[in-house]
């Protein structure tokens, strides 16, 4: 096998490294920095997008740079309600957001008609590219829906964690994933990136992959709990994670790098999807080590690992 740059290590093969040594440090910050997000998410709140909200979204292109001032003007005469202009990609491109109009979704299309008949006469040659118009009753759906997706979604590997380990397992992987969820949500709130279908996306995508990290880490310490009987669980703990650091970090990484261009040059329909993506992939990671192996430690020290009984140890650990 031909290796490339075989000196080249992301992260060390044999670490030991005492994480538990700053579980009470890891787990306060977290619950804290929890806190502070719902704190926002109640003032000054969530961007709520067009699904979530209801509205209308023109997206148009004009023949010249976009006149904002002269578009602004006249939306006002429109009587259309407060708008929102937004340019993204080139200078001719412009994003308008209108709040959702009185009466059912025959009025929404009738202030779309009438947006884009008086766009066409101020501005000829301008394109219309895309319209949404999303109705309260519908908005009403989508948000019930999105949220009832993630509550299944956490319910589900609740299970599923409990079904392949012990339950101690399980309540440290959900908590751990509330945690996280908690810390999008405020993350969501400080860049006030829009929270909509695709925000709904990007959580479980994050869920999923914070779960499958958790899930290495814990399987390694089912199988030191079977290999070294008499360890005290918190040694065990640190070797585990230790064991697969390797792994978790080069994981990461990989992760993170396919995601950053996305981030970087993916243009609005993307952007925001990657970035939350990028934060979410650095969150997950260390709260697998500074979150989830804490909370198993406090919910089974007394139950999964006692400590080596008195006058027997265990054999040194073999190298990962």
């Amino acid at each position: 096998m031909i290796r490339l740059f075989p000196r080249l290590r992301l992260f060390p093969d044999k670490t030991d490294i005492k994480f538990m040594k700053g579980r009470f440090a890891g787990v306060g910050l977290s619950a804290l920095l929890s806190i502070l997000s719902v704190v926002l998410y109640f003032h000054p709140g969530l961007n709520y997008g067009i699904d979530f909200k209801g509205g209308i979204v023109i997206e148009a292109r004009t023949q010249a740079p976009a006149d904002f001032p002269a578009i602004r003007g006249m939306l006002q005469t429109l009587n259309v309600g407060q708008a929102g202009l937004q340019q993204f990609g080139s200078p001719n491109d412009v994003l308008i957001r209108l709040e959702r109009q009185p009466g059912d979704d025959a009025a929404q299309q009738r202030a779309v008609e009438r947006v884009r008949g008086a766009l066409q006469q101020s501005f000829p040659g301008v394109q219309i590219r895309r319209v949404e118009a999303v109705g309260a009753s519908v908005s009403e759906e989508l948000f019930r829906n999105g949220m009832l997706a993630l509550g299944l979604s956490m319910v589900a590997m609740l299970f599923y964690i409990w079904f392949r380990f012990e339950w101690q397992f399980g309540v440290g992987a959900v908590v751990t994933l509330l945690l996280d969820i908690t810390k999008m949500v405020g993350f969501y709130v400080v860049t006030d990136f829009q929270f909509n279908l695709v925000a709904i996306a990007a959580l479980l995508t994050v869920m999923g992959y914070s779960i499958n990290d958790k899930v290495v880490v814990y399987d390694r310490m089912r199988e030191n709990l079977r290999k070294y009987k008499s360890m005290p669980l918190r040694d065990l703990i640190d070797l585990s994670i230790n064991e697969t650091m390797s792994r978790t970090v080069g994981t990461s990484v990989a992760t993170f790098l396919a995601t950053l261009p996305l981030a970087l040059f993916g243009g609005e329909a993307l952007e925001e999807f990657a970035w939350v993506m990028l934060f979410g992939i650095v969150l997950a990671t260390s709260s697998s080590i500074f979150i989830a192996a804490p909370i198993l430690l406090f919910l089974g020290e007394d139950k999964l690992r006692r400590g080596p009984p008195p006058g027997k140890t265990d054999a040194e650990p073999a190298a990962p």
